[in-house]
């Protein structure tokens, strides 16, 4: 069923790994859309030629979101309808798209998420913390001791924290949650809903070990249960 509505602007969530992830409402609104706006054009294919999905592609990234979002803007003026994705997961989640959603906000222009795959809520049902309230940081500073500021900021929050990571800096990240919050439950998650998918539960020096067997890399969320 053809439900897509001209001079609008979907926000499309997609799988964060695992093709089969994504709703069929989402696959409908990426088939009959007028053009997709990606995060990156060449991984938003792997998605699309999977369910062979033709579309016209624009990019739209952090390095040229204020320019994109004036060609998208102008593009749904004119009548058309634009789904934005990212390179997974849901748009404007520590990813491009909250400038572009502003912007149609501001010129009256109507904004329709279609739901599905987050990587944060995936991590949080799976790890058997507190759920009933829980806060999100996306990625915290890449200077150390900004970071740990930061930290100790959050440590006087009592609930579960989600943090996304690096592997690059994955490690440092866990030394300064030791040293912070001691004694806490922590649980890693890395590549959710991918073949190496992996995720560790337990105190600080437990999870440690357990990664000191791990290969460094990939995409990871950290969670402390600060309570």
């Amino acid at each position: 069923m053809n439900e897509i509505e001209s001079g609008v602007l979907y926000i499309v969530s997609t799988p964060i790994g695992n093709l089969s992830d994504i709703t069929l409402r989402a696959l409908n609104i990426l088939k009959n859309v007028d053009v997709i706006a990606c995060e990156d054009t060449r991984h938003s294919l792997k998605l699309l030629n999977h369910y062979e999905i033709k579309k016209h592609l624009i990019s739209y990234h952090s390095y040229n979101e204020k320019n994109s979002t004036n060609g998208i803007i102008k593009l749904i003026d004119e009548g058309k309808s634009v789904a934005l994705i990212s390179d997974g997961g849901t748009p404007a989640i520590s990813d491009p798209g909250s400038l572009l959603i502003k912007e149609c906000i501001d010129n009256n222009i109507k904004v329709i998420p279609i739901p599905g795959a987050s990587g944060l809520l995936t991590i949080l049902v799976a790890s058997g913390f507190k759920t009933d309230n829980f806060f999100f940081h996306g990625f915290l500073s890449v200077k150390q001791g900004k970071r740990k500021k930061q930290l100790e900021s959050i440590s006087a929050i009592e609930t579960t924290h989600i943090i996304y990571e690096s592997p690059f800096r994955l490690l440092k990240l866990i030394d300064s949650i030791e040293e912070i919050f001691e004694n806490k439950l922590i649980c890693v998650g890395k590549e959710l809903t991918k073949i190496n998918e992996k995720i560790i539960i337990g105190n600080i020096e437990e999870v440690k070990l357990q990664l000191n067997n791990e290969k460094i890399a990939g995409e990871f969320i950290v969670l402390i249960a600060n309570y």
